[in-house]
Protein backbone atom coordinates (compact mmCIF):
# COMPACT_ATOMS: atom_id res chain seq x y z
CA UNK A 1 0.00 0.00 0.00
CA UNK A 2 1.88 3.12 -1.19
CA UNK A 3 0.84 6.38 0.02
CA UNK A 4 0.43 8.73 -2.41
CA UNK A 5 1.70 12.42 -2.36
CA UNK A 6 -1.76 13.87 -2.28
CA UNK A 7 -2.94 12.12 0.94
CA UNK A 8 0.58 13.22 2.86
CA UNK A 9 0.29 16.90 1.40
CA UNK A 10 -3.94 16.29 3.20
CA UNK A 11 -2.57 14.97 6.52
CA UNK A 12 0.36 17.76 6.18
CA UNK A 13 -2.49 20.34 5.95
CA UNK A 14 -4.88 19.14 8.76
CA UNK A 15 -2.19 18.60 11.41
CA UNK A 16 -1.30 22.39 10.24
CA UNK A 17 -5.06 23.54 10.38
CA UNK A 18 -5.20 21.56 13.96
CA UNK A 19 -2.29 23.06 15.21
CA UNK A 20 -3.25 26.48 14.59
CA UNK A 21 -6.32 26.01 15.77
CA UNK A 22 -5.15 24.74 18.98
CA UNK A 23 -2.24 27.78 19.41
CA UNK A 24 -4.95 30.41 18.52
CA UNK A 25 -7.48 29.66 21.13
CA UNK A 26 -7.86 31.29 24.11
CA UNK A 27 -6.03 29.91 26.82
CA UNK A 28 -8.27 28.85 29.95
CA UNK A 29 -7.50 31.41 32.75
CA UNK A 30 -6.97 29.57 36.21
CA UNK A 31 -9.41 30.17 38.91
CA UNK A 32 -8.35 32.94 40.83
CA UNK A 33 -6.79 31.48 44.96
CA UNK A 34 -8.74 32.28 47.81
CA UNK A 35 -6.08 34.25 49.23
CA UNK A 36 -5.35 36.45 45.70
CA UNK A 37 -9.14 36.90 46.74
CA UNK A 38 -8.26 37.92 50.43
CA UNK A 39 -5.70 40.43 49.20
CA UNK A 40 -7.29 42.31 46.09
CA UNK A 41 -10.86 43.54 47.14
CA UNK A 42 -11.37 44.82 44.11
CA UNK A 43 -11.04 41.49 41.92
CA UNK A 44 -13.40 39.87 45.29
CA UNK A 45 -16.00 42.10 44.08
CA UNK A 46 -15.64 41.57 40.48
CA UNK A 47 -16.05 38.10 41.20
CA UNK A 48 -18.60 38.17 43.22
CA UNK A 49 -21.05 40.25 41.04
CA UNK A 50 -19.66 38.03 38.21
CA UNK A 51 -21.67 35.50 40.74
CA UNK A 52 -24.55 37.05 41.67
CA UNK A 53 -25.69 37.77 37.93
CA UNK A 54 -25.96 34.46 36.83
CA UNK A 55 -26.38 32.04 39.77
CA UNK A 56 -27.01 29.23 38.53
CA UNK A 57 -23.45 29.28 37.16
CA UNK A 58 -22.44 30.44 40.29
CA UNK A 59 -22.72 27.14 42.28
CA UNK A 60 -20.30 24.64 40.12
CA UNK A 61 -18.02 27.60 39.06
CA UNK A 62 -14.99 27.63 40.96
CA UNK A 63 -14.12 31.26 41.41
CA UNK A 64 -17.40 31.75 43.07
CA UNK A 65 -16.53 29.68 44.95
CA UNK A 66 -13.53 30.47 46.23
CA UNK A 67 -15.20 34.00 46.41
CA UNK A 68 -17.41 32.87 49.31
CA UNK A 69 -14.49 31.31 50.94
CA UNK A 70 -12.42 34.25 50.98
CA UNK A 71 -15.31 36.54 52.53
CA UNK A 72 -15.87 33.68 54.79
CA UNK A 73 -12.27 34.01 56.06
CA UNK A 74 -11.92 37.38 55.99
CA UNK A 75 -15.10 37.83 58.63
CA UNK A 76 -13.63 35.42 60.67
CA UNK A 77 -10.37 37.87 61.06
CA UNK A 78 -12.64 41.05 61.07
CA UNK A 79 -14.50 39.64 64.29
CA UNK A 80 -11.95 39.60 66.82
CA UNK A 81 -11.23 42.85 65.42
CA UNK A 82 -14.83 44.46 66.27
CA UNK A 83 -14.81 42.30 69.09
CA UNK A 84 -11.90 44.19 70.65
CA UNK A 85 -12.90 47.09 69.89
CA UNK A 86 -16.48 46.71 71.33
CA UNK A 87 -14.57 45.49 74.54
CA UNK A 88 -12.29 48.49 74.68
CA UNK A 89 -15.73 50.73 73.76
CA UNK A 90 -17.38 49.09 77.16
CA UNK A 91 -14.27 49.69 79.08
CA UNK A 92 -14.07 53.08 78.32
CA UNK A 93 -17.87 53.64 79.41
CA UNK A 94 -17.71 52.02 82.27
CA UNK A 95 -14.89 54.13 83.17
CA UNK A 96 -16.58 57.05 82.94
CA UNK A 97 -19.40 56.02 84.66
CA UNK A 98 -17.47 55.03 87.40
CA UNK A 99 -16.02 58.34 87.70
CA UNK A 100 -18.87 60.01 87.40
CA UNK A 101 -20.52 58.26 90.01
CA UNK A 102 -17.31 58.97 92.48
CA UNK A 103 -17.51 62.43 91.58
CA UNK A 104 -20.92 62.52 92.60
CA UNK A 105 -20.18 61.04 95.95
CA UNK A 106 -17.60 63.56 96.45
CA UNK A 107 -20.31 65.74 96.07
CA UNK A 108 -22.85 64.55 98.36
CA UNK A 109 -20.59 63.57 101.23
CA UNK A 110 -19.05 67.49 100.76
CA UNK A 111 -22.70 68.24 101.51
CA UNK A 112 -23.10 66.23 104.58
CA UNK A 113 -21.90 67.83 107.91
CA UNK A 114 -18.81 66.37 109.22
CA UNK A 115 -18.59 64.45 112.65
CA UNK A 116 -15.67 64.54 114.49
CA UNK A 117 -15.66 61.74 117.31
CA UNK A 118 -13.16 63.72 119.57
CA UNK A 119 -15.67 66.66 120.00
CA UNK A 120 -18.75 64.58 120.81
CA UNK A 121 -21.07 65.55 123.50
CA UNK A 122 -20.09 62.94 125.97
CA UNK A 123 -23.10 60.92 126.97
CA UNK A 124 -23.01 58.95 130.70
CA UNK A 125 -22.79 55.00 130.33
CA UNK A 126 -25.15 53.42 132.76
CA UNK A 127 -23.54 50.74 135.29
CA UNK A 128 -24.77 47.40 134.74
CA UNK A 129 -26.85 45.95 138.01
CA UNK A 130 -25.55 44.40 140.91
CA UNK A 131 -25.32 40.60 140.93
CA UNK A 132 -26.91 40.34 144.54
CA UNK A 133 -30.40 41.74 142.82
CA UNK A 134 -30.75 39.00 140.25
CA UNK A 135 -34.51 37.76 139.67
CA UNK A 136 -35.19 35.89 142.51
CA UNK A 137 -36.63 32.68 140.20
CA UNK A 138 -34.33 32.29 136.81
CA UNK A 139 -34.38 28.66 136.81
CA UNK A 140 -37.88 27.32 137.59
CA UNK A 141 -38.53 23.96 139.41
CA UNK A 142 -39.15 20.89 137.15
CA UNK A 143 -42.29 19.86 137.65
CA UNK A 144 -41.52 16.14 139.00
CA UNK A 145 -42.55 13.26 136.53
CA UNK A 146 -44.88 10.40 137.96
CA UNK A 147 -45.95 7.36 136.27
CA UNK A 148 -48.89 6.11 136.96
Amino acid sequence: MQISIKSIIACGCLGAVMTATVACSPRRIPPTTVTDLMEDRVMLDGVLMKCNQNPSKARTDSDCINARIAIERLASQNEPAEEAKRAEEFERSREQRRLAQEKQRQEEEAKKPKMDAYHLPLVPVEPPPPAHEAPANLNPPMASQSNP
